[in-house]
């Protein structure tokens, strides 16, 4: 099970059907049924509920808003690779509701976030964790942004019902090597998965068990566009997946980013997955002191 994933007077008065059980019973139900069947075990483990968790009276940094903020209010600032004028052209061009972008206090063509002079009660940051192409040193930035005792609020696509589905998950290993290389942009494997790998991105379907095919199997040029792309220019930053994960495996990983003394954060809180959505959400805590 996840950590800290589950309530038991939540679940039971969100389920009528469970509302009888005690405590105990209630919590052998998530683990033997309800895990799998998709159950909420915890209200934070819904993104609406989590972001209430976000303190109210110290500053937050949302990392990568785009066209739809988490994070609203007067102690909410915003960090994002694209200007406020550069965020609303993206959204005209893909459909959206530019009006959605906020304004950006902190543009990072680099996503380098030691560019930013303020330290936070907490980070916040939506599906963007895994386009990150060192995953520790991202960590480490956060830690350095965060007041002791902050915490970093992540919502996390979960990579079985998402395009992700057939790539395998992230281990310390891929971690570790990105570490080591001190990887700035994403690798051509990560950009042949993004292009040629992955799958459909309907949640629904996946968690009904249809999980389509890899593009590659259907269409040969995706693995030719993603070559093509790659070596365009092998030092460019091309957005794409860098990290694939499960809750469970997430809370592994940064437990043991942590015990390597890589972070001070350690994860404190990873929610499961709820039924026919595709992601998860995850708190790291950095210590008071």
């Amino acid at each position: 099970m996840a950590l800290n994933s589950f309530d038991p007077i939540f679940y039971r008065s969100f389920y009528r059907d469970l509302a009888h059980l005690t405590s105990d019973d209630a919590a052998r139900h998530y683990r033997e049924f309800g895990r799998n069947e998709g159950r909420v075990g915890a209200a934070a483990a819904l993104r609406e509920k989590f972001i209430e968790g976000l303190p109210n009276q110290r500053p937050v940094l949302e990392v990568g808003p785009f066209a739809s903020p988490l994070a609203r209010g007067e102690n909410v600032k915003y960090a994002d690779v694209l200007t406020t004028a550069g965020l609303r052209a993206r959204a005209v061009e893909l459909k959206l509701d530019p009006d959605g972008c906020p304004a950006i206090d902190y543009p990072l063509p680099t996503l380098d976030l030691d560019g930013i002079p303020e330290r936070f009660g907490a980070v916040l940051s939506c599906h963007s964790i895994e386009h990150q192409p060192d995953l520790v040193r991202h960590v480490q930035a956060v830690e350095r942004l965060l007041e002791p005792g902050g915490s970093y609020f992540l919502v996390v696509p979960d990579k079985r019902y998402c395009f992700d589905h057939f790539l395998p998950e992230t281990s310390i290993a891929d971690v570790m090597t990105a570490y080591v290389r001190r990887r700035k942009v994403h690798e051509v494997g990560s950009v042949i998965e993004h292009w040629a790998l992955t799958t459909h991105n309907d949640a629904m379907r996946h968690w009904d068990g249809d999980h389509g095919q890899p593009r590659i199997r259907e269409n040969l040029d995706a693995l030719r566009y993603a070559l093509r792309e790659y070596q365009a220019d092998p030092d460019r930053y091309i957005d794409v997946h860098a990290w694939h994960f499960t809750p469970d495996g997430f809370h592994e990983l940064f437990g043991l980013i942590h015990k390597l003394e890589l972070t001070s954060m350690r994860p404190v809180s990873v929610y499961d997955t709820p039924a026919h959505r595709q992601e998860f959400c995850a708190v790291l805590t950095k210590p008071d002191q």
